[in-house]
């Protein structure tokens, strides 16, 4: 008896101790490098080499069909990884979603991305903003999916 108690009291505090620190968990702003990204395991891994990304500002080739801009808004879990990597994870699974969209609407590029999280337009050539929390990183990047002559 005495025993079950002591589980009891533990996991009661356990629990309060992880709902105190999430909950107390600040949102951050990170500022990070679209290469580092791209030269992430998880990129050389999931992207199409067939399509082509191109962040607001930096130079492509000449753009045709321009499609209306879209948002892909993706999160990743924070937990057993740091937050560069739980950003990076989030801005692929953005690219991913870009990558997609250009298949399915017959283009070969994305273009003109930049970052809009929770409204917060963010544009740079080399940059992407992410939001970390206790829990998440989030990252949402808007553009166009075009065909773009190589």
């Amino acid at each position: 008896m005495v025993r079950m108690i002591f589980l009891f009291t533990t996991t009661i505090f356990v629990m309060t101790a992880i709902t105190a620190t999430i909950a107390s968990a600040a949102d951050n702003w990170l500022y990070m490098s679209v290469k580092d990204a791209l030269q992430s395991d998880l990129a050389k891994d999931k992207l199409d080499s067939g399509i082509s990304f191109f962040m607001k500002g930096q130079s492509h080739p000449r753009a045709s069909d321009e499609t209306r801009e879209f948002t892909a808004n993706k999160r990743a879990r924070k937990f057993g990884r740091s937050q560069e990597e739980a950003c990076q994870y989030a801005f692929v699974s953005a690219l991913i979603a870009f990558q997609q969209r250009a298949d399915k609407e017959g283009r070969n590029a994305a273009i003109d991305l930049y970052s809009i999280t929770k409204d917060k337009k963010f544009e740079s050539s080399d940059q992407y903003s992410c939001l970390v929390g206790g829990m998440v990183a989030n990252v949402a990047i808007r553009g166009k999916v075009a065909n773009i002559g190589k």
